[in-house]
């Protein structure tokens, strides 16, 4: 099923693209016969994949065996184009890894790449010159789609690029082999390419020597910048990327795999929009059994997305997409800070003990009366990291847990109480589990069970309703507001921003049980 969330509230609905079509960064869903405004939006749409996978993909095989295979995926996305081109749209997304798959080696994908010329340095349109470079049917087909579509065309696939032995850095075999995104234009000119920097485990494919930082112009919405899957967690290309004020929209292909409570892909998509108030269409490849699903289209005020881990089938999502995204309120023009509960945490954190570490532990002054044996402090691995845990049980309250330099507080009301434990976790560290880089997180989490070591599990279902104020005094600018609700469904905060040099989220009236709510912050710098 297609979920629409939206501002302060979650509702469910159905995408109903021949009666109706989501309107993203707006407060309304609208019919699409009869709308104002229409040159204020452009229409989207993403596919999430279930690709047809070489049997055995470390097995060599022709040229022509592998075309056999990737035509079949292409067979299904020409499918999807003319569908969505039916719809109106103007840019299609579709994801990493659909056309030819995974799990190869270095030797065993070389007969899935296409060659690929710099679009910098060639003006070329594959459709219309088919025969001007050797091995490069894929990109013919692709190109000839966004032809047939009228509508621009980013895919992912492999390609390669002769080198020569005077390149100190040229591979053994004589080449690099890459993973790549391709933009085409509605008139099936290959306008730029993206190669994927960060890596994530892919012995196929090389390290690019300089980073791609790709953005390309459209006329319906002005400049898009491309990046691919693993890419999101780190500073080159996503955030450099943003440095242009003029990028307001990410194309994102990924092969993500879901990893709960807070890295679901669903979850990372719909956070990176919101903490860079821009807009992002991610396309994830469809394997639930790799726990591989997740896509959407994502506002920083709204989301249409797609999780299904039952059905074994793709999935298309169509959404009209505020060209001007509108970003959340910020505490500098809020109009209700005079909420009893702003206030309270206004209150709090202006008498906020201060927090300094020796070498064992976190010291803090006692000025503010904490009730520091409230809840009792304990330790439980969640996404690999040891975090440091206090137990959220009463029905209202507010807690503070510290980690290195980080301290992280909660203020909360429940309507009632579940029979479900949460917690609320701090950790400051180096992550070096399947990636190496350094976080800083707040987080609050149903745990798997009622026992401690249960807090970190992967959920997704939970029952528990809460009214919140979630803070931390971190030590970088760069903070993703992580939320997930019962069911893998997503909430959007009412109110983020910095208040006297900590970062907070603000959440009322969830539609559904709480699963994570989390700042994840990233410290670059410290990777």
């Amino acid at each position: 099923m297609v979920r629409i969330m939206s501002g302060a509230s979650s509702r469910l609905a159905f995408l109903l693209c021949g009666c109706y079509m989501v309107a993203l960064g707006v407060h309304t869903m609208e019919q699409c016969v009869a709308e104002d405004h229409q040159t204020d939006y452009y229409m989207a749409a993403v596919y999430e994949h279930q690709s047809i996978l070489s049997l055995n993909p470390l097995a060599l095989t022709s040229r022509t065996q592998a075309l056999e295979l990737m035509n079949q995926n292409l067979d299904i996305y020409e499918q999807q184009v003319m569908t969505a081109a039916q719809k109106g749209v103007q840019i299609i997304v579709f994801p990493e890894d659909g056309i030819h798959g995974f799990n190869f080696t270095r030797t065993s994908i070389y007969p899935f790449l296409d060659f690929m010329p710099s679009p910098q340095l060639v003006r070329w349109n594959p459709c219309l010159e088919p025969h001007r470079f050797n091995d490069t049917e894929v990109l013919q087909r692709l190109s000839c789609m966004s032809i047939k579509g009228d509508m621009f065309l980013v895919a992912n696939l492999g390609t390669k690029q002769p080198c020569q032995s005077g390149d100190q850095g040229c591979p053994r075999d004589g080449r690099y082999q890459f993973n790549t995104n391709v933009v085409f234009s509605n008139n099936g000119t290959l306008v730029d390419r993206y190669r994927k920097y960060n890596l994530y485990f892919e012995a196929a494919f090389d390290t690019p020597r300089q980073v791609d930082h790709t953005i390309f112009e459209t006329p319906f919405a002005g400049k898009f910048g491309v990046f691919t899957c693993f890419d999101i967690l780190f500073f080159d290309p996503a955030i450099r990327l943003l440095g242009d004020s003029e990028v307001k929209h990410i194309v994102f292909p990924a092969a993500w795999m879901n990893q709960l409570p807070l890295l679901a892909a669903i979850q990372i998509q719909s956070a990176f929009a919101i903490a860079f108030g821009v807009n992002l269409l991610a396309a994830n490849i469809h394997h639930p059994s790799l726990g591989m699903t997740g896509s959407g289209i994502h506002t920083p005020l709204k989301s249409v997305w797609h999780h299904d881990m039952e059905n074994l089938t793709g999935h298309l999502i169509i959404a009209k997409v505020a060209k001007n995204p509108q970003g959340l309120v910020g505490t500098e023009n809020a109009t209700d800070q005079m909420d009893p509960s702003h206030g309270k945490f206004l209150k709090i954190l202006a008498g906020d003990p201060y927090c300094e570490k020796d070498s064992q532990e976190v010291h803090c002054d006692e000025a503010t009366k904490w009730n520091m044996n409230a809840a009792p402090t304990f330790y439980s691995e969640m996404m690999y990291d040891n975090y440091t845990l206090v137990p959220v049980w009463e029905k209202e309250g507010y807690l503070r847990v510290c980690a290195n330099g980080l301290c992280c507080f909660l203020l909360y009301q429940r309507p009632t109480l579940s029979k479900e434990l949460y917690a609320l976790g701090a950790f400051d560290g180096l992550h070096t589990v399947h990636g190496t880089y350094y976080v800083q997180v707040c987080a609050l989490v149903k745990c798997g069970g009622l026992g401690f070591d249960t807090c970190g599990q992967e959920v997704t279902e939970a029952t528990g309703l809460f009214e919140f104020h979630l803070w931390g005094n971190f030590s970088t600018s760069y903070i993703f507001p992580m939320f997930l609700t019962s069911g893998m469904t997503l909430e959007t905060p009412d109110q983020l921003g910095w208040e006297n040099d900590h970062y907070f989220l603000r959440k009322s009236r969830l539609s559904s049980g709480l699963v994570t709510a989390a700042l994840y912050g990233r410290l670059y710098e410290r990777d």
